[in-house]
């Protein structure tokens, strides 16, 4: 079972070093690493040449946006099980070890997810379920996030390609929900995917900005609409971040509440919109 790993990249070059060496410590070795490069310069190529007598590198260009250069890299793919590393992540030791062990032991399931932590082991980039099970279209986002994300062929296959209107540099207001978008696309098209939580990705737990908090949260409505969710679970969506808003304002934290609001006003926004 072989791996493709298709990573987009930008502006970072350390971040992308300390990945590149998680890789080169896993404890299993069957896998290629796709670097799809967004950079104007060629401040990558040094390192990459520095690591491709270790393992398998392709190094490509892409126009800016995130779901762009992913599809870049899908063309390329050629391995059993694609994932989607982002570029300031780390991969512990036996990841790939133990991913490959998952998928060869449970031939009914074509997904794989996990949840991310920060470098002291605590929850990043969201709430994730400590329950595992299986991913439907009401869970997946608390159970998907790109860089815990391994699939088989078939379902890339059957998929396509990442829509690019959706993620960071699409140039649209949508600027993330590009991987619960896919994982959505995946379960429609009757592919059966599994998460579990103790798969882990080291992620930076990024400081609670309320500007990416608007950015995500206007994607999400946008998935939301897009998949033409139930309204109930649209407003439940719209509810929980006003009262986190109203709360914390009751308690005087008034920056967890300019969070909050941020997080309605995104999803308001990116439900209402129909462009």
């Amino acid at each position: 079972m072989r791996f493709s790993l298709v990573l987009a990249t930008v502006g970072r070059t350390g971040e992308l070093k300390n990945f590149l060496e998680s890789l080169n410590a896993q404890t299993y070795r069957s896998f290629e690493l796709i670097v799809v490069d967004q950079n104007d310069d060629d401040r990558l190529v040094p390192l990459i040449h520095s690591f491709q007598d270790h393992f398998p590198i392709i190094h490509l260009r892409s126009d800016k946006g995130l779901s762009r250069a992913r599809n870049v890299g899908l063309r390329h793919a050629s391995g059993d099980i694609i994932a989607f590393p982002d570029d300031d992540c780390l991969y512990p030791p036996n990841l790939l070890e133990s991913v490959a062990r998952w998928f060869n032991e449970h031939p009914e399931w074509y997904g794989l997810t996990g949840r991310v932590v920060d470098e002291n082991g605590l929850p990043s980039g969201g709430r994730w379920d400590r329950k595992k099970g299986a991913v439907n279209r009401y869970n997946v986002w608390r159970r998907g996030i790109s860089v815990t994300i391994f699939l088989r062929r078939e379902v890339v296959t059957a998929v396509g390609p990442f829509d690019e209107d959706l993620g960071v540099g699409a140039g649209t207001p949508w600027g993330s929900g590009e991987e619960t978008d896919y994982l959505i696309r995946a379960l429609e098209a009757g592919f059966r995917i599994f998460y579990d939580p103790s798969g882990m990705v080291v992620h930076p737990n990024k400081h609670p900005d309320p500007l990416r908090a608007y950015v995500y949260g206007v994607g999400m409505g946008r998935v939301l609409r897009k998949h033409r969710y139930p309204l109930w679970f649209v407003f439940y969506q719209w509810l929980r971040p006003f009262g986190g808003a109203l709360l914390s304002l009751s308690m005087g934290k008034v920056d967890k509440a300019r969070y909050h609001w941020a997080v309605l006003r995104g999803r308001l926004l990116g439900w209402l919109s129909k462009e």
